[in-house]
């Protein structure tokens, strides 16, 4: 007989073996199946999860195309609207200015009053053309006319170059009764009713003295038209002429020369603007920088860009190198 303990103890070892695995290797098989399945649908999962990426990554680089394509097209839309807006202005100013019905009979196509000691509209067959662009109130207008106006007159009379003033009056902001409009629309006037050109030439002289010409902005002191007229009939203008000449009769011919002549790219400085005074020698401008920094005086520049000495000025018989239709003379040169 066994006693009740040895009966429990013979229980308690049935459960704990009927409790431990009855295959202990295909248990361990079990467990490495079902990790590989895990590490499988692991492997799935990130397979899955880097085709979305780049699938995500795809869509954004197409949007991202597609909006600076997009914003291609407005910048460039709105780049040449603005260029054709421009374009249409120059044009339009460029029409009013050529086909205005009150325009100087004497005014070219480009606004400028071209003359020489024949008249107004006449050239000298061989002599070269200077254009000056200019502003009644411009200091350095003055100062450039100052240097030069004695030589060029010189030159002029003697038939050594043909001279085509641009009168401009963009600086009117700078003075408190519109200075600079009064001023160009008074050349344009005795260029246009005064046959001889030599006293519209004394007139400029006369309104760019240093005693005379107003200073601009904050210093502005008013002039008059009868200041202007007076300097007029100095010049030899007629008093009939003089009377008349300050009615602003050329306005709106005079706005649209500053609204069309600072469109002109040939007359664009390094900045990338033009401005006054501008000179130019048979059509191509003359750098006044480059005058200054090869250490010649406006005078000089002019002298040597023509090609001509300061002994030959007012020398009939002799006439500038560059003739009609040269370019100027580099004034850097040695």
């Amino acid at each position: 007989m066994h006693s009740r303990d040895s009966t429990h103890s013979s229980e308690r070892l049935r459960m704990a073996q009927g409790n431990r695995p009855s295959n202990p290797r295909k248990s361990k098989a079990t467990r490495r199946a079902a990790e590989r399945e895990l590490a499988q649908r692991q492997a799935e999962q990130q397979a899955r999860e880097h085709r979305q990426q780049t699938i995500i990554g795809i869509i954004v680089t197409i949007i991202i195309v597609a909006l600076v394509a997009v914003v291609g097209v407005v910048v460039y839309r709105n780049t040449h609207k603005s260029q054709t807006t421009q374009t249409q202005s120059t044009s339009s100013a460029r029409l009013t200015m050529r086909n205005s019905s009150i325009k100087p009979t004497n005014a070219s196509d480009d606004g400028g009053i071209l003359f020489s000691k024949n008249g107004y509209g006449k050239k000298i067959t061989g002599a070269p053309t200077i254009s000056i662009y200019m502003d009644p109130l411009c200091p350095g207008c003055g100062n450039f006319n100052r240097q030069t106006d004695p030589t060029l007159i010189s030159l002029f009379k003697a038939g050594q170059i043909n001279l085509d003033i641009h009168p401009m009056s963009f600086l009117d902001s700078s003075s408190t009764d519109d200075y600079s409009s009064r001023a160009a629309n008074s050349i344009a006037y005795i260029a246009d009713n005064d046959s001889n050109p030599a006293h519209l030439l004394t007139y400029i002289s006369n309104i760019y003295a240093e005693d005379f010409q107003p200073e601009e902005g904050s210093s502005y002191k008013s002039v008059s038209d009868a200041k202007l007229k007076k300097e007029a009939i100095k010049s030899g203008v007629p008093k009939s002429v003089a009377n008349k000449a300050f009615n602003r009769t050329y306005q709106k011919w005079l706005d649209a020369v500053n609204t069309y002549t600072p469109t002109r790219k040939e007359l664009w400085g390094s900045s990338g603007s033009m401005s006054t005074p501008t000179v130019t020698i048979n059509g191509t401008m003359l750098n006044l920088t480059d005058v200054s920094s090869a250490g010649l005086s406006l005078k000089q520049g002019i002298l040597k860009a023509i090609g001509l000495k300061e002994s030959q000025i007012g020398d009939s018989s002799t006439m500038p190198s560059i003739g009609s239709k040269g370019e100027p003379v580099d004034v850097t040169s040695d």
